[in-house]
């Protein structure tokens, strides 16, 4: 049963950066304001979360302008997608330990 647990990552512990890394897997990327929105955070909680997933390198920022307006957009990175595959296979593994 250890063996898999070394794959839990901490990162993903928290509600919200699991929220971020499940839309960011399932869309090649999304913006900070719809982000917001989708998961119904303050931009400061978002700010902060995604300030840890981006310091694992989990994900990528991209910063530009549309028109006059700032915009950011994020895309989970190779390493971020493969750290979130294995998070999401040991709690597969868990869940099938516990039907035994």
């Amino acid at each position: 049963m250890k063996a898999f647990l070394e794959h839990f990552d901490k990162a993903f512990e928290n509600r919200v950066r699991l929220q971020i890394m499940s839309v960011l897997v399932a869309n090649e990327s999304y913006d900070f304001n719809s982000l917001k929105e989708l998961l119904k955070v303050t931009d400061g909680n978002l700010a902060s979360h995604l300030k840890t997933l981006e310091k694992e390198t989990y994900i990528e920022v991209n910063k530009k302008f549309v028109g006059r307006k700032p915009n950011t957009r994020y895309t989970a990175s190779k390493k971020g997608r493969e750290a979130f595959r294995k998070h999401l296979e040991a709690l597969e593994l868990l869940i099938e330990q516990q039907k035994r």
